[in-house]
């Protein structure tokens, strides 16, 4: 295992787990976290749930599972260039998008509407929920029973209403600290991909066009290097080479500026860390750079007249299955049955959650078509 520097979360000192297990033979407590990650079922399922393209549309588009495995690289890239615990930032990175809703950010807002009268729901605290009550794998303990710094980077938002409810691994949203440099970074690694990829597969889509992207100087810039240095390059060739070269100068950024910050601040402990501004960051101007991208796909891509409408299919399935199954809870499968007697709508919106996009297509068939079920 490589050294970390003093201000890296330390996994001999972590603030340990919600059941007390002895130590695993072998691997840190942040590698057996990640280990235990990769392995259990709501991991597996991301392969099946949208970035921003269905499933169905297309094979070659990403996945949430995709998604997460292109950040993890990222991040784990930045973190040993800043002697930071790499295996904490993976098994965060791979655990930060468990709780995802089927259809991405138009089933997540479908679900919290429908749960609005019972607490909301928000995936960033149901990927907690997850790793700590809905995996059942083991058999002393519900969940995946990770330490407190992995479950800590996993809880990147949280009202303080909330916060008071969940108890230690979110007290720094009301004493106002800071998580590891670890979560600050899995956090921006995050947007970085997802950035990048979303202008990818926007491309291969159709939806955008590379003279519409023309207008983003962070996208000109680099395409017209890459123009520069291969003149006769076209098609898919000239848009891997200037994403790839995106990515490279954003994590170069990201890095540099994270390095002199950290500098800067002189953290000489991850209690430090805790009281220090944010140390993880980009640059002013690749920030301003960052922004204008995001503006644009918001606009030209997540906007798309295409995108709504496979988004307005999605948010009618999510919420025709929470208003069937909140009136007939019969309707659930027999262990979201015994869930519902205690909490009907929680029982419900963790069942819907996790399922993928074609199992939650399935389902809606099953409960609304008049055919064989």
């Amino acid at each position: 295992m490589l050294e970390v520097a003093p201000y890296a979360a330390q996994a001999a000192a972590s603030r340990g787990r919600l059941h007390g297990e002895p130590a695993a033979r072998g691997r840190s407590e942040f590698q057996r976290d990640r280990d235990r990650i990769i392995h259990c079922t709501a991991f597996r399922r991301l392969e099946y749930k949208t970035q921003v393209f269905v499933n169905h549309e297309g094979d070659l588009f990403r996945t949430r599972l995709t998604h997460s495995l292109e950040v993890a690289q990222i991040a784990r890239t930045i973190a040993r260039q800043l002697n930071l615990d790499e295996d904490l930032t993976e098994a965060i990175t791979l655990a930060h998008d468990l709780g995802h809703t089927p259809f991405g950010h138009a089933g997540q807002d479908a679900l919290n509407a429908c749960m609005k009268p019972y607490g909301g729901f928000e995936h960033n605290l149901q990927s907690l929920r997850v790793v700590d009550h809905l995996e059942q794998r083991y058999g002393g303990f519900d969940g995946l029973n990770l330490t407190f710094e992995t479950r800590e980077g996993i809880l990147k938002h949280c009202s303080r209403k909330n916060a008071l409810q969940l108890g230690e691994v979110a007290e720094r949203f009301i004493k106002r600290r800071r998580p590891s440099l670890e979560a600050q970074l899995v956090n921006l690694a995050d947007e970085l991909a997802y950035n990048n990829h979303d202008v990818d597969d926007g491309l291969r889509s159709g939806l955008v066009e590379m003279e519409q992207l023309a207008t983003v100087p962070i996208f000109k810039h680099h395409r017209d290097l890459v123009l520069k240095t291969f003149p006769k390059i076209t098609g898919r060739r000239l848009i891997h080479e200037t994403v790839r070269r995106m990515i490279s100068t954003l994590v170069t950024d990201l890095t540099q500026h994270s390095a002199a910050n950290i500098k800067k601040h002189a953290p000489q402990s991850i209690e430090d860390v805790r009281r220090a501004p944010v140390l993880i960051a980009f640059s002013p101007r690749i920030e301003k750079e960052q922004l204008a991208l995001k503006q644009f796909l918001r606009i030209n891509l997540y906007q798309h007249y295409r995108v709504a409408r496979m988004s307005s299919k999605a948010r009618r399935i999510i919420s025709e299955l929470f208003t069937a199954l909140i009136s007939e809870p019969k309707l659930l499968p027999p262990e979201f049955q015994t869930r519902a007697r205690e909490d009907k709508p929680r029982a419900i919106a963790d069942y819907i959650a996790g399922m993928t996009d074609r199992y939650a297509m399935l389902e809606h068939r099953r409960l609304f078509a008049v055919e064989p079920i």
